[in-house]
This record gives structure tokens, C-alpha cells and sequence, in this order.
């Protein structure tokens, strides 16, 4: 076998000693808990996961919970942390550990990223910290560490450069002390060699840093190429009778799947679709909304309609102004939201 590399050991020191050690997800082998954490922090920080994971343990402290509860209940409990399709194969997935595994997630890192919405780095994180399995892990702090420290030129997105760390990643995996090097890549990437003002100087690995000695940690790792972002626009009808707004469910795919939104659509369209009489129309503030593909800007239009039975049909709710926007809907659509209560109260 080969030496230990001086940067794998030098990582796992450091991170016995400075590392994080104390965040809720951390010092347990519950494989629910690890997996849960994981799937939340992607691409999101770790200071806005907190509240939401311990929030969701409170309501499906198992894996069996999570998998019994209906979908609309998940999308809720997510609703705010973005990137919905996460929430949608968190369920797929627990129901598969339920059905497939009795409950038990496989101890692999091959049969976890089988399931849905667990890719390899995910997998090899979750085996890593649960089943102190060898696997090597590659996220974008990782990606960000690597190429930095090894001098890896090109945008890790392609393919080429993409299989190279992958390669690198591999190839420093030590033999032992899985756990603590596992998370001393993750903690150096969030907390030291971060994106802009990188802590070099506190840096455990600065000595063999190419980055560093090239002064070039802001060119490393390359940027996507950029292309035009594409931009849309949607009206979204915001129907009260004066004391509730009404809310629509999504598809449970696509955009804000699965959650409530108002109805989109020109309103005169969306109120004859529901039976419902204009009492008043009042449009209110535009603003934009940027989204990984496209920027949408959200024109809201405040519909006043008479207090009526109408509206009840399936996929449709009644909800309290004051009490819409925590009503699991998505944080772009809070805005709207609250835009109605300040007219409205």
C-alpha cells in the first residue's frame, strides 16, 4: 500500500483538533440522522440547515415516520429551504429503506447511492460517518479544496476534469481515520477555503497549496463558462375575501412541486376557472426571483372576492392571511405573501 499522503494526514490531524465537532448531525452513527443532514446541505449552509433538520426530526424522527407520512406533510416541513426535488426524493428514498431494507439503511456506499436523491459523494459521506466504510467523497467545498491544492485548472463541471478529481479523491483516501478525514474535508472547505477571502493563513494544508504559492486561489477553481440566464415572468393571483388567501397545491414534479403557491395566470382567466366574483384588483410590487437556470420575475396581482363556499375544490385551501406564509410554501411566494398581509391588515 501506498504512503499516507502528507495532505490526507496533515487534514486528519488538523481536524481532530480545530475541526467542527459539535454540529446536531455530528457524534451519532444513525445512518437517518447522517443522511438527512447530508441531503439538507446541499447547497445550502450549514447555519440555515440547523433549525429546519432539528425541526424535522422533531415531526419524522425515523426513517419509518418519514416514509408513513404523506408527501404534502415533507414538502411543508421543507418548504423554504429550496431545491424541492431534494424533498420529494427524501421520501422516495425512506420509502425504499422502509420496503427494500425493513427500515435499515444498506451499510454500502454502492447500495446507498442506488436510492434516489443519494449520488456518490452523498453515498460515500453517509457510509463514511454511519458504517466508518472507505469512500471517497467530492462536493463543491471538496472540489473547491482539491483544486486548489493540487493546482487542477478547468471547470470541474466538465467531464474530463470531473473524473480527474475523482481520481485524486480516491487516491487520498487514508487507510484509517475515515470519519475525521472525511469531515476535514468538508469543515476546511466551509470554513477556511471558502469561495472569496480564503483563511490561508489558518490553513492546515497552506504549505503544499499551488493555489497559494501561485497567488491564484481566486482563479481556482475556474468558473463555469457563463451564458445567458434565461428570464421569465408569471402572475400570480392573490385571491381574498379579506381574512383568507387562497392557495393552490403544484403538480408533484416540477417547479415548487408539491407545494402551496397562489393560482398563476391572468386573473380575470383564474377567477372565472374558479367561479369566483372581483370585488377589487389591486396589482402589487413586482420583484425577481433567481433560480440555478432561469431568473423569473413574479408579478402579483391582490384579487379582493366576496367571502364564499367556492374555492374548496380539490388542490385548493382556504388559509389565514396572518398564517399563509408558514403555510409550506416557497420562500419566493413568502414575499407575496406578506406583501397581502401589510395591504390587507
Amino acid at each position: 500500500m501506498a504512503a499516507p499522503h502528507r495532505f490526507t494526514e496533515q487534514l486528519i490531524a488538523w481536524q481532530k483538533v480545530a475541526g467542527r465537532h459539535d454540529l446536531p448531525w455530528q457524534n451519532t452513527r444513525d445512518p437517518y440522522r447522517i443522511w438527512l443532514s447530508e441531503i439538507m446541505l446541499q447547497q445550502t449552509q450549514v447555519g440555515t440547515v440547523i433549525p429546519y433538520y432539528q425541526r424535522f426530526l422533531d415531526r419524522f424522527p425515523s426513517v419509518t415516520a418519514l416514509a408513513e407520512a404523506p408527501l404534502a406533510a415533507v414538502i411543508e416541513h421543507w418548504a423554504g429551504l429550496g431545491y424541492y426535488a431534494r424533498a420529494r426524493n427524501l421520501h422516495k428514498c425512506a420509502q425504499q429503506v422502509a420496503s427494500r431494507y425493513g427500515g435499515q439503511f444498506p451499510a454500502s456506499a454502492e447500495l446507498l447511492a442506488e436510492l434516489p436523491g443519494i449520488g456518490r459523494s452523498t453515498a460515500a459521506a453517509v457510509a463514511a460517518f454511519a458504517f466508518g466504510q472507505r469512500a471517497a467523497i467530492l462536493d463543491g467545498n471538496v472540489k473547491r479544496v482539491l483544486c486548489r491544492q493540487f493546482g487542477i485548472e478547468g471547470f470541474p463541471g466538465q467531464a474530463a476534469i470531473h473524473r480527474q478529481l475523482w481520481d485524486l479523491a480516491e487516491s487520498l483516501l487514508p487507510a484509517g481515520d475515515i470519519e475525521p478525514y472525511t469531515q476535514g474535508l468538508m469543515d476546511l472547505g466551509a470554513t477556511l477555503c471558502t469561495r472569496s477571502r480564503p483563511r490561508c493563513a489558518e490553513c492546515p494544508v497552506a504549505a503544499g497549496c499551488i493555489a497559494r504559492r501561485d497567488g491564484r486561489q481566486g482563479a481556482l477553481p475556474a468558473s463555469k463558462p457563463r451564458t445567458a440566464v434565461p428570464e421569465r415572468t408569471s402572475t400570480f393571483v392573490l385571491i381574498s375575501d379579506g381574512a383568507r388567501l387562497l392557495l393552490e397545491r403544484r403538480p408533484p414534479s416540477g417547479l415548487w412541486g408539491g407545494l402551496l403557491v397562489p393560482p398563476e395566470g391572468e386573473p380575470a382567466v383564474v377567477l372565472s376557472r374558479l367561479g369566483l366574483s372581483l370585488l377589487a384588483e389591486q396589482p402589487l410590487p413586482a420583484f425577481k426571483h433567481t433560480f440555478t437556470h432561469f431568473r423569473l420575475t413574479l408579478q402579483p396581482v391582490l384579487c379582493r372576492v366576496a367571502p364564499s363556499g367556492r374555492g374548496d375544490e380539490p388542490g385548493l385551501e382556504w388559509v389565514a392571511v396572518e398564517r399563509a406564509a408558514d403555510a409550506g410554501v416557497p420562500a419566493p411566494i413568502r414575499k407575496l405573501i406578506r406583501q397581502v398581509a401589510s395591504v390587507t391588515g
